[in-house]
């Protein structure tokens, strides 16, 4: 019998677990980091081979489908409906991690042993963007360096502005555009190739993960861990399932096609990881490439409904920790700050740890306590990604909708 890549990515995911706590309970540290550093091999090449097209692929997807859309008039009108959507997504995604850690309240459950006043996070502090800087991000000066650094957001302007020069040549332009898009098949081709490796590349990620923490550190933290989860699945299974109600749109077939998808990017914790896939599904619901190649490449700098939750709930939990926990004002500043800050993440290596510790200085929190979040962060971060996962799909069916399409029926 033949197994399909959710069963062989299922088969990864229990064998890691049962390995990586064999070597934790039976190897020494040492002998721990030495054996993570090979194993670990396995996924950081999956990683950085989705990665390697991830670029490529934005820019197919996102200036054909810009050239399909023709008049700029059109670009316009979809381009604001997809960023009113995103941001009033991004609402309510952090609004659902902040009702949740003032309600849950998982810093002030237990005794915290706080860290040591300086210690290392590994967590470089940099301040969070100012809007120059933020403008320069999406207007980079060397195409050449956005893509060889996977700027997210620099790709996604080139990607519009070349898209809607080639709408305007014509014969030409719909050439040009044709060529890419068979350059987009062979990326797609690629990238079938990249994920006979997924099973391999979730096997060593939580092989990794386990051997150096052991299960115990879910029994220490299960109660931040079942708090953030019960906020995940609060957004996908009650938020995202209103608005597809209010709008008419079949949620739970949505949800089955997009199922390969979410195992995926909750396996490897990497939303990119499951980008290609997420294309795919969406085709065979029947919504036109123009919108697909138009929201999803933006939502993965301007929707990530898990890493949004995940600022304000872990701001709010070493708040409490620390016995400082945040008035309504500050609470407010947040939400407000953290709309604008997190725009553009994505790509950036732990980029939801480093706008927290920015948001942490704002309101004088002590930026150690980090480490209180860094031994069940691997943990939190597969959620965090499949529900970004989750909320860019139903975000280009928003759209879709929007704009008059009708799935394909079941």
């Amino acid at each position: 019998m033949k197994l399909n890549i959710t069963t062989k990515i299922i088969i990864g995911f229990i064998i890691g677990i049962i390995v990586g706590q064999i070597m934790h309970t039976q190897l020494s540290v040492e002998q721990i980091a030495d054996a993570s550093k090979n194993i670990k091999l396995l996924g950081d090449i999956f990683l950085r081979s989705i990665h390697l097209i991830v670029g490529p692929l934005i820019f197919c997807t996102l200036s054909v489908g810009v050239a399909k859309l023709g008049d700029f008039r059109l670009v316009g009108r979809i381009g604001l409906k997809t960023l009113a959507y995103f941001y009033f997504a991004t609402i309510l995604s952090l609004l659902v991690g902040l009702v949740f850690v003032n309600i849950t309240r998982p810093g002030e459950f237990g005794t915290w042993k706080l860290p040591a006043s300086g210690v290392e996070t590994g967590v470089t502090v940099k301040p969070l963007k100012t809007f120059r800087d933020f403008l320069f991000e999406i207007f980079p000066d060397n195409i050449f360096q956005v893509f060889a650094e996977n700027k997210t957001l620099g790709i996604i302007m080139v990607s519009i502005v070349f898209g809607i020069a080639l709408a305007t040549m014509g014969e030409h332009g719909k050439k040009i555009s044709k060529g890419i898009d068979w350059i987009g098949e062979a990326i797609f081709k690629i990238v079938g190739y990249i994920m006979l490796l997924a099973p391999f590349a979730v096997f060593a990620s939580m092989t990794n993960v386990i051997a150096q923490n052991g299960l115990g550190v879910l029994a220490s933290y299960a109660y931040l861990i079942v708090c953030f989860f019960a906020a995940l699945l609060f957004f996908i299974f009650v938020v995202l399932w209103l608005i597809c109600y209010v709008l008419k749109i079949p949620y739970w077939r949505l949800m089955t096609t997009m199922k390969d998808a979410i195992l995926l990017s909750f396996s490897t914790a990497s939303s990119e990881a499951s980008m290609p896939k997420q294309i795919e599904s969406l085709k065979s619901l029947g919504i036109s490439e123009r919108i697909i190649g138009f929201v999803l490449p933006l939502g993965y700098s301007f929707n990530l409904d898990g890493s949004m939750m995940y600022m304000t709930f872990a701001t709010g939990f070493i708040a409490q920790a620390y016995g400082m926990p945040l008035n309504l004002d500050q609470q407010i500043t947040m939400l407000l700050t953290l709309l604008l800050a997190s725009k553009g993440i994505a790509g950036v290596p732990r980029a939801s740890l480093v706008v927290i510790m920015g948001t942490m200085t704002l309101f004088g929190l002590p930026q150690e306590g980090l480490v209180l979040l860094l031994g069940v962060d691997p943990f939190l971060d597969m959620g965090r990604s499949a529900t970004s996962v989750v909320g860019n799909a139903v975000a280009t069916v928003v759209v879709s909708k929007w704009e008059g399409e009708t799935l394909n029926e079941a």
